[in-house]
């Protein structure tokens, strides 16, 4: 992830969706909706027919609203309702309820003297596309490969960064692998909008993958993503993640079972494509919270991919092999941090590049020890952390995992027999009085969402904040059967597809409304007018960390659709994986909406 200023270029474009529909509107006499400055808020990709529906007005229209078709018949009319707290703001908004309209088509929101909504869909699987799209990123940020035209569309490249040839920084050298030695570092995902692989934050976004399909196996073996290993008989999401997992497990220093930190260039590439980015790339110095992570994903994948032997023969035991190698070597050195200043003080060259620097490693210890247990059944991995250590539950993120082995404890419980955990009801009851605490009070937010709660929540990256709400939420709903936990996982990507306080679909490729400039070389080196779809962008912060001013202070409204903006408009494996994980886990249980009451 970047944090230095470059130089760039603006592409300057507009969604042709939202120009051929500006153009009908003003052909149909209808008044058309404001780009930028819409006063009405919704989901623009659509609702489920059965799920609750809503959208917020910024300004009273009289009261009332109405849903009308593309040739204005009113369909469904219903009246405002004032929300309850403002928003960040200070100014009051107007509820749109219309989820008992139920009857599947194409509408706008009305209202009377302001004019009408983007365009959306009321449909089963309304998710589905822009639900695929976010794992198909994965694919548009695979290193070592030429992207071909038949899977990529207009956005083929040719291969960049082979990592054939990676050298052993001087932090990471030993005797049998000396500071220069070459080794071979092959595929994963570029980080985000940079060109590095980082393993740190690797672990998160590849395990979040890895429990969508775990928690959902037979929706996700219906998600086609048309990549090159589709039709080999793995699930497609699999099949990416392999991508990944497979550069992870050669970041594993094979004599001693460390890991190292990252794969990197001494200093970020300058925006071109990946096959001009030609520097030196690096593996650093080994630390205890990469090889934890690295742990934790390889306990996990083992068990996942023990179900496909034909298909992938030995790569269970491989992974379960190299997670314990990693266990080993980390309780041998449990507190190594990974400090890029005071390594550039002993080391050269200088590492400049995403630091993913974290100092407290008992997270890492718990979700490493979680994931062995699942896997292997042998307590004596939990009876090496102190599980419960405080009375938090703090959201998942690439420095806080704790949460990651707490969902797979609970989730996994039937299995343990004899073996289970003592703090096991414990984590439960936690795990919903976790949820509790994120629904409460949503209701009378000004934007009826989880994310609109507190302005906390508005930081570097904080829409991964409220993927990882509604990730949480999913869990409580899958431990309790209550489908409250699903409306308000819902709202937050109603939130994130639009309704929030920019009135952007942060996705890209999807809604009316969609950053056309995020930080992401490729997009913003191609060529193309359009970016690359499917990646989600960092949204809301009023940081401002790069230097580049947003339009507004206010913390839901601090955001800009700029090349330079990487503190608000940067996209990021770790952030799109529970967008991707929140997207499909409702496509799979979009039926369970249907009789969900928000107060159930």
């Amino acid at each position: 992830m970047d944090s230095h200023f470059h130089s760039w270029c603006i592409k300057p474009a507009l969604s042709l969706c939202v120009a051929i529909f500006f153009a009908l509107q003003l052909a149909s006499g209808q008044q058309s909706p404001v780009n930028s400055e819409s006063v009405i808020r919704l989901n623009q990709v659509g609702f489920y027919p059965d799920a609750p529906k809503t959208a917020i007005v910024l300004k009273d229209g009289g009261g009332t609203f109405s849903i009308q078709t593309p040739s204005n018949k009113t369909v469904f009319t219903g009246t405002l309702a004032k929300s309850v707290k403002p928003n960040f703001a200070g100014n009051s908004t107007w509820i749109v309820d219309f989820g008992a309209f139920h009857t599947p088509g194409k509408y706008v929101v009305s209202i009377p003297g302001i004019g009408s909504s983007y365009p959306f869909d009321i449909k089963r699987s309304v998710h589905k596309a822009v639900a695929a799209a976010t794992l198909k990123a994965y694919y548009f940020m695979r290193a070592s490969v030429p992207l071909n035209e038949k899977y990529a569309g207009k956005w083929a490249r040719a291969a960049g960064h082979p990592d054939t040839a990676v050298l052993i920084h001087a932090s990471a050298a030993t005797d049998k692998r000396p500071e220069g030695m070459k080794i071979s570092s092959r595929r994963g995902w570029y980080d985000a909008g940079d060109y590095n692989k980082y393993i740190v934050n690797s672990g998160i976004s590849t395990s979040t993958l890895l429990s969508l399909y775990e928690d959902f196996p037979a929706y996700m073996k219906t998600v086609k993503l048309n990549i090159p290993e589709s039709g080999n008989g793995v699930p497609d999401i699999l099949n990416e993640v392999l991508w990944n997992l497979r550069w992870m497990l050669t970041m594993q220093d094979p004599n001693d079972g460390g890991v190292y930190h990252k794969l990197t260039n001494a200093a970020f590439d300058k925006f071109e494509m990946p096959d001009k980015a030609t520097a030196p790339r690096y593996v650093v110095q080994k630390g205890t919270a990469a090889t934890l992570d690295f742990a934790a994903v390889m306990a996990q994948a083992s068990r996942i991919f023990r179900k496909f032997p034909k298909e992938l023969p030995g790569l269970s035991d491989s992974c379960l092999k190299s997670a314990k190698g990693a266990w080993e070597w980390a309780v041998k050195n449990p507190d190594i941090a990974y400090n890029q200043d005071e390594m550039n003080k002993k080391f050269s060259p200088k590492i400049t590049t995403g630091a993913y620097g974290d100092r407290n490693f008992n997270d890492e210890f718990i979700w490493a020890a979680s994931e062995l247990f699942v896997t292997t059944k042998q307590a004596q991995y939990l009876k090496a952390v102190k599980l419960i250590p405080d009375t938090n539950m703090p959201l998942p993120a690439w420095g806080q995992v704790r949460l990651l082995g707490y969902y797979t404890l609970i989730k996994n419980s039937a299995s343990f027999g004899t073996n289970a955990p003592n703090e096991l009801p414990e984590l439960k009851k936690r795990l919903i009085s976790f949820a509790d605490d994120l629904v409460s009070g949503a209701d009378e937010t000004a934007y009826q969402t989880v994310m609109d709660k507190s302005t906390r929540n508005f930081h570097w990256g904080s829409n991964s904040d409220a993927a990882n709400q509604g990730v949480a939420l999913i869990q409580a709903y899958k431990l309790s059967n209550n489908p409250k936990y699903l409306v308000y996982a819902l709202n937050n990507l109603d939130y994130i597809l639009g309704r929030n306080g920019t009135g952007y679909s942060y996705v890209t490729g999807y809604g009316s409304k969609t950053p056309m400039h995020p930080h992401h070389r490729p997009s913003a080196s191609d060529g193309i007018v359009d970016p690359v779809p499917g990646l989600l962008a960092g949204g809301p912060n009023p940081g401002m960390q790069d230097g580049v001013k947003v339009p507004s202070k206010v913390p839901d409204e601090a955001y800009i659709d700029d090349e330079r903006a990487y503190a608000a408009n940067e996209v990021a494996i770790n952030w799109n994986a529970p967008m991707a994980y929140l997207a499909n886990a409702l496509e799979a249980l979009q039926d369970k909406l249907k009789s969900a009451k928000k107060n159930q």
